[in-house]
């Protein structure tokens, strides 16, 4: 199982808290938020961890020179922004399996994979996203499914009582993807998901658990409180 950590953010809204860290190095509670990541996917029968570094990259791998990981760690370096898009298949060039998560470097999202991997392979799925319900909510986008849970349509971020976001928990289909032929530089959500939605092949996994996206201070400050008991 081989996952794919987009890791190379800035972090320009929370450059005021945590300084000139790459995202994924915000210091939650004296640690890394990449450590969390790493301890929820020690849990998920992770093989292999693939990094797509950008924004200081060097910070990101002095501290995984230190670490004594259950899973083989290596890393792709964006010498330039190729954006989420370009990060993803930066990386996914290095990948062996045909089927391979992606996850963000800055949420949480403690999905079960194997289940998530499970009903990806049901339905033949080009790609999966992991679909959280919000309530009472505007920094998201609301992502439609039909009965079965095909994914019909995305909608741009505006404030809405109930829905289904995507939380950033991807299975990608390699071969599916590469057959696109997209450019270096992409978006990820636009380029590839609204574009690509109309054919049918993207599916929608509903998930229930925790979910935290640190990427405002109000939620970077709630993940100190949360981690002292998820990860106690």
């Amino acid at each position: 199982m081989e996952v794919i950590i987009l890791a190379g953010g800035l972090g320009t809204r929370l450059q005021g808290v945590i300084g000139a860290y790459p995202k994924c190095m915000a210091p939650v509670n004296e640690r890394p938020f990449l450590a969390y990541i790493f301890d929820y996917l020690s849990k998920q029968s992770v093989t292999r961890v693939i990094l797509s570094l950008g924004y200081k990259h060097e910070v990101v791998t002095e501290w995984l020179d230190k670490q004594d990981l259950p899973f083989v760690v290596d890393y792709v370096v964006e010498h330039h922004p190729l954006g989420t898009g370009g990060g993803i298949q930066l990386a996914m060039k290095e990948a062996v399996t045909d089927n391979v998560f992606v996850i963000n470097g800055d949420t949480m999202f403690m999905v079960n994979l194997k289940t998530e991997m499970d009903f990806h392979h049901f339905c033949r799925a080009d790609t999966t996203l992991a679909l959280k319900k919000m309530t009472n909510f505007d920094r998201y986008g609301i992502v439609n499914t039909n009965m079965t849970r095909c994914i019909t349509s995305f909608e741009e971020k505006q404030h809405k009582e109930t829905g289904y976001i995507n939380g950033g928990v991807y299975i990608i289909n390699s071969r599916a993807f590469f057959s696109k032929h997209l450019p270096e530089k992409f978006s990820f959500e636009k380029d590839y998901l609204e574009r690509y939605a109309e054919d049918g092949r993207f599916y929608g996994f509903l998930a229930e658990d925790y979910f935290i996206d640190i990427g405002i201070p109000e939620d970077y400050t709630q993940a100190q409180s949360d981690f002292k008991t998820i990860f106690s």
